[in-house]
């Protein structure tokens, strides 16, 4: 029938207000900003640098390792290493990043970053309200307002920041639980004198030594 399409449409249109009245799944929109919907755990933004502790700088999980800025398809991450190194969550030294920008500009919000990074260092934000008049240093962000603390994290993504916790706890536990190394020695040193102090195989009486 001619129409029946549109006549089906807003039958559906009627549905959806009229029932808004009485089921709250059908209300599709709220008071914002006075009321929000809470966001779904998977949503994402713009990537944040996640640190553990009270000191951002002390606590910060990123190493340096660069892979992030290496894999970023836009090419928005830009990195600088540190010229000392700090302890990580294993106690490892690490170096740390002394430069760590986004420019937020032309990110595409991939996640690639956080998919690549061994460390657990960067995540996605959640946060949508972030427009601003100034188009250059507003848009470029750095190491300072990136860092965002591990409750925060928990805040936003309980699932996925408990799973990252476990696995931390479990190969810090690990690394905790290995026994320590054993200095070894130079290639003129300790070793070679371990090995001219043992001694020399016996040779059995049936190895004859091979006539020249």
């Amino acid at each position: 029938m001619l129409g029946e399409g549109i006549v089906k449409g807003l039958a559906e249109t009627a549905r959806n207000f009229f029932g808004s009245y009485f089921q709250e799944q059908r209300l599709t929109t709220v008071q914002f900003p006075e009321e929000r919907r809470p966001l779904p755990e998977a949503s994402r933004n713009f990537p944040f640098l996640v640190y553990d502790g009270e000191d951002p700088e002390k606590g910060l999980r990123c190493v340096a390792c660069r892979i992030c800025e290496k894999e970023c398809p836009p090419q928005c991450i830009f990195i600088e290493k540190s010229k000392d190194k700090k302890p990580d969550f294993v106690g490892k030294q690490q170096f740390f990043p002394d430069v760590f920008d986004i420019d937020v500009s032309v990110c595409m919000s991939c996640q690639i970053c956080v998919e690549v990074c061994p460390f657990e260092a960067i995540k996605m934000d959640t946060e949508f309200e972030l427009s601003t008049s100034d188009r250059f240093e507003a848009l470029m962000w750095k190491k300072d307002r990136l860092a965002r603390p591990n409750e925060y994290y928990h805040q936003i993504h309980p699932t996925e920041a408990s799973e990252v916790d476990a696995r931390l706890a479990e190969e810090k536990a690990k690394a905790a639980a290995k026994p320590p190394s054993k200095p070894t020695g130079n290639s003129n040193g300790g070793s070679a004198a371990a090995s001219s102090s043992a001694p020399a195989p016996v040779q059995a009486a049936d190895e004859v030594p091979a006539a020249r």
